[in-house]
């Protein structure tokens, strides 16, 4: 994957933008002066912060050139930085780290969490939610296509390549050491969509896109057909013949004391 579809993903910003609101509500911080979003995407969260907390100095963070150049265009007066997160380093710690649905898809997640609380000014918020999905049609139905077809070869890797999101008691356990203050929790958002061709317009925008950029333009069109006939079977519509999608989300929010 050498890029993601910030058009693809703003189909549903509205949806999409919901859990960095709650998150950002549990910020207790009144008055930072730095701010980073890591993993900004096309600027919809990174505009949370400006307008939450509109006297800091904000920095956006993305390895995604075509997310960038959307945040750019939305934030023009905001520093936006392309940089691969795994190797982060800072020259001075932020008051705010804010992750918006992007350290899903970071590995050892034991390292990179008492690593970002590090990067914090003592007193100090990492602020993290992660859709936490593995489990869900929209995940499972995925990694069966890629397991059945012509191109199991080619989407195996894909399908077994993104890292396990831990439980509420491994975050806690990764911040503990730094951080005096550890709110996790769990919900799940119940995002009502027109049908199942909206949940694949949906996934197009974040998960399937790795597996799509593995494909040719007919092994692409069967994929989504055989998808799209799963995901209706899963999520069928209700009274008023909407259908609706779950999306169980993790959220951290971690206050460093030393």
């Amino acid at each position: 994957m050498t890029d993601w579809d910030a058009a693809l993903y703003l189909k549903f910003e509205k949806e999409r933008t919901r859990p960095a609101i709650d998150l950002l509500a549990r910020i207790s911080n009144e008055n930072p002066r730095t701010c980073a979003d890591i993993g900004c995407g096309p600027g919809n969260s990174t505009e949370l912060l400006v307008n939450r907390f509109p006297e800091a100095h904000i920095r956006g963070l993305d390895l995604s050139p075509g997310m960038l150049a959307a945040a750019k265009l939305r934030l023009p007066h905001v520093d936006f930085e392309q940089i691969d997160l795994a190797h982060w380093r800072p020259g001075r710690p932020y008051d705010v780290i804010f992750a918006s649905g992007s350290l899903q898809w970071l590995p050892d997640h034991e390292a990179l969490f008492p690593r970002l609380a590090s990067l914090l000014t003592v007193g100090g918020c990492l602020a993290v939610h992660m859709p936490d999905t593995l489990q869900e049609p929209i995940r499972a139905l995925m990694r069966m296509v890629a397991a059945g077809g012509s191109w199991t070869a080619k989407l195996m890797p894909v399908a077994t390549s993104r890292p396990r999101i831990g439980s509420i008691k491994d975050y806690y356990r990764f911040l503990a050491t730094a951080c005096g203050s550890i709110d996790v929790w769990h919900t799940t958002y119940f995002h009502t969509l027109d049908n199942a061709s909206k949940i694949v317009e949906w996934m197009k925008g974040c998960g399937l896109g790795p597996f799509l950029a593995q494909l040719d333009q007919d092994e692409r069109r069967r994929f989504l057909e055989e998808y799209e006939a799963r995901i209706s079977a899963a999520y069928p519509p209700q009274i008023d013949g909407k259908v609706h999608l779950a999306v169980p989300t993790l959220f951290i929010v971690a206050r460093r004391s030393i």
